[in-house]
């Protein structure tokens, strides 16, 4: 019995570790769109176009790579659905800090690292309960 948590416990940290990869690399694709697009338009709308670029990678990484599965209709409609809840988390979070004087180029940062764990917890249930 100890052997199968040891393991179920060692699963997990590996699972943890590939979603740790895959939020690097959509928040680098979504800081860098962000930075390049604020320059010429609205932070909200330089903000929300770079989510969107990171979201399309981050759903094919987070299913084949992340929890090794295949994205099914009910997946992608979960996985769409705890990102809808993440954007309004973001972009409440990346206002309130703009308005407590942050700079456009520094205030997605705090936003990544309140966001990035209850993105995961969100994702989670969705890879690991929808069938």
């Amino acid at each position: 019995m100890k052997a199968k948590t040891e393991i179920k416990n060692a699963n997990r940290f590996k699972e943890f570790f590939r979603f740790c990869i895959v939020g690097i690399i959509a928040t680098a694709i979504h800081y860098g769109i962000y930075i390049l697009l604020d320059r010429w338009m609205n932070v909200n709308i330089a903000y929300t176009i770079g989510y969107i670029c990171s979201l399309c990678c981050n759903l094919w990484l987070t299913a084949h790579f992340t929890f090794k599965q295949n994205v099914t209709i009910l997946r992608a409609g979960g996985f769409l659905a705890s990102h809808a809840i993440n954007y309004l988390l973001h972009i409440l979070l990346l206002n309130l800090f703009l308005w407590l004087g942050c700079s456009d180029a520094l205030a997605p940062v705090p936003v990544f690292c309140i966001v990035v764990p209850v993105n995961f917890i969100l994702v989670r249930f969705v890879f690991k309960k929808i069938k």
